[in-house]
């Protein structure tokens, strides 16, 4: 039956879905460039402290929070392809507004307070953006991929994650490249925000032209247009049968939150704050100020950076290649041992005060474990668990724990830096120890098994 599956039509609806995942990395990592000049225009300048910069920094993980809470309302009302649409355009009126927040005010004079506040308005525009995104771009991939390849092509969406970070690490770096501090503290940051706007408006046109997925028209009884779709994907006689297994599910589900019962939403929870707690947007966010506290100049930096988000790309593409093989659960306890190995690493020279090649090396391993593992095993559980009928409803629960654990690590990391830099990176450690024994003890193994297949192991734990 698989010979008859249309592999480049998939991979089409993948790669366009997955622009939604590169522009949610754009926007979460285009603030590393960005955030010492933001720190020296508009803090600095307006004598606020390091909870101000924090804030500042962090400020569009409010919007993911609230993209993420009201995603799957949106996606339910909307449709998973209309709901990327709205995200699309969130992310370049976003991208605009963050680069000339003057707009409003029709003028461009001294930083104020007004203008920081507006500033971070439209962060968190593009945020909800980004809420949206998390959510609903594996939930689309998830719902319009054959079982058997289902692992490899969320992931895929990590894999444009890490590519969007590292794409902006090569602009903000040709940006920043050979330009004095005042003039980057002073333009230079607009252009970062600003080059967002040209994959948004790709994403938004490329949207125009995919499907809403099979199983979302299922839910809302188009069977017509699901089964066509299904045929497409995967041809005439595995079509009907997977569209069968969907109206089964759809059909005996009630549809309420906890009609599978507690268990499989508080693992969606806690699998979304431990992908978090591990302090990987520490290291994304804050990634060229940390490689200037071990010594390098500001090009230097940025340079290191780009290594890091190499190397970030390369692991993720292990992670593709392997998940289908190896199952999720491997993957993410490995990573989990490697992310500690890092972390405590890290922690051991900080409580040194060592500034050393070595520090660097010791957060390679961190990231790269997390992107063979967590980075994308974890939005490929997210886009499995759940079934059918609660899908929609339990994905935005996960993802906007997610973004919350992720806005209270990323705004409290300059503080505890300030208290202990040993005892900072020594937590991160430590969460992922508990990370790899929560995988362990409770997350099921989904390689192989289909959506619906998924439902039948939480109505027996129900």
């Amino acid at each position: 039956m698989k010979k008859n599956r249309n592999s480049l039509y998939i991979f089409s609806l993948t790669l366009v879905a997955a622009l939604g995942g590169l522009l949610f990395g754009y926007d979460t990592a285009v603030i590393s460039g960005a955030e010492k000049s933001l720190e020296a225009y508009f803090i600095t300048s307006l004598g606020m402290g390091s909870l101000a910069h924090g804030a500042t920094t962090s400020s569009a993980l409010i919007g993911c929070i609230i993209g993420g809470l009201l995603s799957g309302m949106i996606s339910s009302k909307l449709g998973r392809k209309n709901s990327l649409i709205l995200a699309s355009l969130l992310f370049f009126f976003s991208a605009l507004g963050s680069a000339y927040p003057e707009f409003l005010f029709f003028t461009k004079g001294e930083p104020t307070l007004g203008l920081l506040l507006t500033f971070n308005v439209y962060r968190i525009i593009g945020g909800i953006g980004v809420g949206l995104a998390s959510a609903i771009v594996p939930m689309y991939i998830g719902e319009i991929a054959p079982a058997d390849i289902r692992g490899k092509l969320v992931s895929f969406n990590q894999f444009a994650i890490i590519l969007g970070m590292l794409v902006v690490y090569f602009v903000n770096w040709s940006i920043a490249n050979g330009q004095s501090v005042e003039w980057i503290n002073d333009i230079g940051w607009r252009y970062m925000f600003a080059s967002e706007a040209i994959p948004a408006l790709l994403f938004g046109l490329l949207l125009l032209f995919v499907p809403e997925t099979p199983r979302y028209l299922a839910l809302k009884h188009q069977n017509d247009k699901a089964l066509a779709i299904l045929t497409k994907i995967n041809g005439a006689a595995e079509a009907k049968s997977i569209f069968n297994e969907i109206k089964q599910t759809v059909n005996v589900s009630s549809g309420r939150l906890l009609s599978y019962g507690k268990l499989v939403i508080v693992i969606g929870i806690l699998l979304s704050v431990f992908q978090q707690f591990v302090g990987i947007n520490v290291a994304l966010y804050y990634a060229p100020r940390i490689f200037e506290s071990m010594g390098a100049g500001k090009d230097a930096s940025m340079m290191q950076t780009i290594i890091m988000g190499i190397v970030n790309v390369i692991f993720t593409v292990i992670a593709i290649m392997t998940v289908d093989k190896w199952g999720r659960k491997p993957l993410l306890v490995v990573g989990s041992i490697g992310m500690a190995i890092g972390m405590f690493g890290v922690a051991g020279m900080a409580y040194a005060n060592m500034i050393v090649i070595s520090k660097l090396v010791f957060i390679i391993v961190y990231t790269a474990s997390f992107m063979m593992s967590w980075g994308p095993i974890c939005w490929v559980l997210i886009s499995e668990i759940f079934p059918n009928k609660i899908r929609g409803q339990a994905v935005a629960i996960a993802v906007a724990a997610q973004w919350i654990a992720n806005y209270l690590i990323s705004a409290t990391y300059p503080m505890m830096m300030e208290y202990s830099g040993a005892l900072t990176y020594g937590f991160y450690g430590l969460m992922s120890v508990l990370s790899a024994i929560f995988v362990w003890k409770f997350i099921p193994e989904t390689k192989g098994k289909t959506l619906e297949d998924m439902e039948k192991v939480w109505m027996k734990s129900a």
